[in-house]
This record gives structure tokens, sequence and C-alpha cells, in this order.
């Protein structure tokens, strides 16, 4: 950090686009379940890509039933 800059704290930070980070999530989701079309033979990959999509599609519902209720802002 620059001897300039001043120091803040995080509730100062503005929030990020939530309909771009909502948007993101859904294509990694996409992305990783497109992942599954290929040339491996073993499934290790596909069971890391499924956990690994299902893992971000439950954090993504959470998020969303948390602001419905309006327990998240």
């Amino acid at each position: 950090m620059a001897a300039d800059e001043p120091v803040t704290s995080p509730d100062q930070h503005k929030p990020g686009n939530r309909r771009a980070a909502r948007a993101g999530a859904l294509f990694t989701i996409v992305a990783l379940l497109l992942m599954l079309i290929g040339n491996h033979r073993g499934h290790i990959e596909d069971i890391w890509l499924v956990g690994s999509a299902a893992t971000l599609a439950a954090l993504l519902l959470v998020d969303w039933m948390l602001r419905r209720n309006g327990l998240k802002q």
C-alpha cells in the first residue's frame, strides 16, 4: 500500500455488482459441466468437476434464499 492512500475499513467499500457475480457463477457452472465432455478415461476428474459445479450452485442458491428472505443485503 502506498503512503498516500487512505486507510479504509471493509464496511466503507462499495459492494460489487450482484448481477455480474451471479452471471459469472452461472457461466462457471456451465463451463465446469462442459468440461465433462473430453478425452479423459478416468472418472476422478468427472467427480471433481460435478462436485465443484454443485458446490458453486449450492452457494448461489443459499445466497439467493438469504437475499429473498431479507437476511442479507
